[in-house]
């Protein structure tokens, strides 16, 4: 790899494939399918592992060990809450039914943006129309509190 190929930078828009992976597995990895393009600086990657990438060349291939905790925080026992069907039926499909692992997009209070749940736990359905009152939702990142394994294939730096 030329010495001269671009480095990636605070702002720099990448094309990359990368792999983020826990304990239990790959959260996400693009490298069987087509690549990922972000711009450094904008919350699409953790600080943590936006930090890993800073002065890496274009062409680079590279795989880091990120200790528990330190590219998600650590997991809130706070951001585990029961939600209202009521409030569920008022922010999405009234019919939508719900499964323990399901992943649910919910609207930032701005309207602007998302931010995602994981089921828990259903709620008794007490007044027996086959639907639980309430559902328990994680609202922590998946791999909050666990050790983080981010490979990385640099393909374009601008």
């Amino acid at each position: 790899m030329p010495s001269s190929a671009p480095r990636v930078h605070p702002g720099s828009f990448l094309t990359l494939h990368y792999r983020l992976a826990g304990p239990g597995g790959d959260i996400i990895n693009t490298f069987a399918d087509k690549p990922a393009t972000l711009t450094l600086g904008t919350g699409e990657l953790s600080p943590a592992v936006e930090q890993r990438l800073l002065g890496l060349q274009e062409g680079a291939r590279a795989q880091f060990e990120i200790p528990a905790g330190e590219a998600f925080g650590e997991r809130n026992p706070e951001m585990v809450q029961w939600v209202a069907r009521k409030l569920l039926v008022q922010m999405g499909d009234p019919d939508e039914t719900y499964f323990v692992g399901d992943v649910v997009q919910f609207p930032t209070p701005d309207g602007l943006g998302q931010y995602a749940g994981a089921v828990r736990e259903l709620g008794a359905d007490k007044d027996g129309d086959g639907k639980p009152d309430a559902v328990l939702f994680d609202f922590n990142h998946p791999l909050a509190g666990q050790p983080v394994t981010f490979e990385v294939q640099l393909i374009g730096v601008l």
